[in-house]
């Protein structure tokens, strides 16, 4: 597998905080590794979209799509219920 960023997620992950951007980057790495990961704590976030969300921490969150060999990172924000 390998990461795909979209624009629309290079600019998100450039606003936010530098601990959030770490963050991401090392839970990117263990979605490289293993999808199933329990600090990821990936699911499926949208049948019609076919979109998935991972936890970055517990307030922030990045949403995906697989297409083929690929995690295709589309967003990171602030998680909706924090």
């Amino acid at each position: 597998m390998r990461l795909q960023r979209t624009a629309h997620f290079t600019r998100a992950y450039g606003k936010a905080p530098k601990q959030i951007q770490r963050a991401f980057d090392k839970q990117a790495q263990l979605l490289l590794l293993n999808l199933h990961h329990p600090s990821l704590h990936a699911k499926k976030y949208s049948e019609a979209e076919d979109k998935c969300q991972a936890r970055v921490t517990k307030s922030w969150r990045f949403y995906f799509k697989i297409i083929g060999a690929t995690y295709v990172i589309e967003d990171i924000i602030p998680h909706p219920k924090k």
